[in-house]
């Protein structure tokens, strides 16, 4: 299982995953888009995540970078491939996953404004 939140909502997510866990590391926002998307806009610079760009055909491949004990928010431009990782992260025994509904551009929206969209 994994959860479906909008950007404005991972702060609530993020404290959930605290209060349920041991780890103290910070939670991870996987940006699994192309590396040419990565590029136009990305989110590297929000300090409430440890950024970690791994494109999602890439996914299975890398798996061993990604810590299952770590609480996973999974961030596309829209927000399909980012829900077909987390299904996939989930399926992998990852516990604490997240698919962040509204991508990028969501959080364009809802934090930056500023932001490139495409």
């Amino acid at each position: 299982m994994f959860y479906q939140v909008s950007p404005s909502q991972l702060d609530a997510w993020q404290k959930q995953c605290t209060s349920s866990s041991s780890a103290e590391a910070l939670p991870v926002l996987l940006d699994v888009r192309e590396h040419w998307e990565h590029v136009l806009a990305n989110v590297v610079h929000d300090a409430r995540f440890a950024h970690v760009h791994i494109p999602m055909s890439e996914v299975p491949e890398r798996l061993s970078e990604l810590d299952p004990q770590r609480p996973i928010a999974c961030l596309c431009h829209h927000g399909a491939r980012s829900m077909s990782v987390a299904a996939y992260l989930a399926q992998q025994g990852f516990t604490q996953v997240a698919n962040v509904v509204g991508g990028i551009d969501a959080w364009a929206t809802e934090y930056a404004p500023g932001m490139a969209r495409y």
